[in-house]
């Protein structure tokens, strides 16, 4: 059965505007696939571990080494057959200080591994994994996409880059800005966004 893999990074918890937009366009695409299981990684509450020695062990090498370095591993084998495995990938991705959440770039870390997602052919890197609709919703508090401030935008160019690199390039952004300044109209134009997904991610899907 494929699936539909959902990444949540919102430290926001209950209060998280991404994770309840998540919700609603799982919700939706559970409607148009019902046959899709959903996976859900939420990595507030259960994050995957940062890069370290001991982390660098288990992912950074052809094969552990070490004992030690062996969960490491079984855990980014078991994120990348996630990945690899789904059929839609919905990621909920806030800003934080310009950037993607530390927990998600550790699942990056995870999934990102030469010989596996990704290798270095003739003309460069070459994605491995399996084609597939990806569809963000980034949450940001001020305004990036457009005008002096977009240079400081280094979340949706990061997210770009290594969902590329993966071989993923059929990529919906949903933006949703100016949450610090009128949360509920842009709230309410993503939500209309979300529900107008077509023909984008869902009918590339169906």
């Amino acid at each position: 059965m494929g699936s539909i893999l959902v990444i949540k990074s919102s430290a926001g918890g209950a209060a998280s505007v991404s994770n309840k937009l998540v919700d609603q366009l799982v919700a939706r695409l559970q409607a148009e696939r019902p046959e899709l299981k959903v996976v859900e990684r939420d990595l507030d509450r259960e994050p995957v571990p940062h890069l370290s020695s001991a982390t660098m062990a288990g992912i950074g090498r052809p094969a552990p080494e070490t004992e030690a370095a062996k969960p490491t591993r079984a855990l980014s084998d078991a994120l990348v057959a996630e990945l690899q495995e789904a059929e839609i990938l919905v990621i909920g991705a806030p800003m934080y200080n310009f950037g993607i959440a530390s927990t998600l770039k550790s699942w990056f870390d995870h999934v990102l591994r030469a010989g596996v997602t990704f290798q270095y052919g003739p003309n460069g890197p070459e994605g491995l994994v399996a084609a597939k609709p990806v569809i963000v919703i980034e949450t940001r508090g001020g305004a990036y996409s457009e005008g002096p401030a977009a240079v400081l935008d280094s979340q949706e160019p990061h997210l770009r880059t290594m969902l590329g690199f993966m071989g993923l390039r059929d990529v919906d952004f949903v933006r949703v800005e100016k949450l610090a300044m009128a949360a509920q109209e842009q709230i309410a134009a993503a939500v209309e966004r979300i529900g107008a997904l077509r023909p984008g991610a869902l009918a590339k899907a169906a």
